[in-house]
């Protein structure tokens, strides 16, 4: 999860969250390399006293300049399209979870099983235990198996919604009487945070995500117990 003064962004617990990574530090280099040679050419034309005819009036120069940023933007829009594309790519997914944003709470279903759903409320600051996080623990988390195509179906019962959990690459709005799908693959076990990403109200910033990833047999025992406490 982020941490305070952190820059960059958090740890990628999922194949499309490290795509995401990998082209952001592509377009980050390219603006790096844009911005020092504009520096350069600011600093070299104000102190210099030397002209040159051919900087002032050359067909050259302008097809470089012309050709360059096309080239550039080439570079940078493959790549995105491919990411764009894999976000959207949905094969065979393992589990299917409706997440439904209400004011303010989340309330998730398994739709894979007859009687498995429940609501996920934020721990009050008075109740958390010591490791848990303020503003970011659920009573109830949100449990699936690791290196598992998982498939959520958002949408909300009241206002807009969005859900949305950084470390999995996953942001999806939830629109009253639509249905929108997303999904996702987590890499490793462990517990990844998120919060509402739409103003909704007066508690926006009180209905945490909590995603826990882990093994499946410990998922099995964690479905059954929740059916029998149904």
């Amino acid at each position: 999860m982020a941490h305070p003064s952190q820059l960059g962004f958090q740890d990628a617990a999922s194949p499309v969250m490290e795509e995401l990574l990998h082209f952001h530090d592509h377009a980050l280099m390219i603006v790096l390399l844009i911005s020092t040679l504009v520096l350069y050419i600011i600093v070299a034309m104000v102190s210099t006293k030397l002209t040159n005819k051919y900087i002032l009036d050359s067909q050259e120069i302008e097809i470089v300049w012309t050709v360059l940023p096309a080239v550039i933007l080439i570079l940078i829009a493959l790549p995105s399209l491919r990411i764009l594309y894999l976000m959207d790519e949905i094969n065979d997914p393992h589990l299917t979870i409706k997440a439904m944003g209400h004011q303010w709470y989340w309330s998730y279903e398994y739709t894979d099983y007859d009687d498995l759903g429940f609501d996920s409320y934020m721990v009050p600051t008075q109740d958390l235990v010591p490791g848990q996080f303020r503003l970011l623990e659920t009573d109830h988390r949100m449990v699936v198996p690791v290196e598992s195509p998982i498939r959520v179906l958002v949408s909300a019962e009241d206002v807009l919604h969005s859900w949305a959990v950084p470390s999995l690459g996953v942001k999806m709005d939830a629109v009253p009487g639509r249905l929108n799908q997303t999904a996702f693959i987590a890499s490793r076990p462990g517990v990844f945070y998120g919060q509402c990403s739409e103003i909704c109200g007066a508690n926006h910033s009180f209905m945490p995500i909590v995603v826990e990833a882990v093994p499946l047999e410990q998922f099995e025992k964690w479905s059954t117990m929740m059916l029998e406490d149904a």
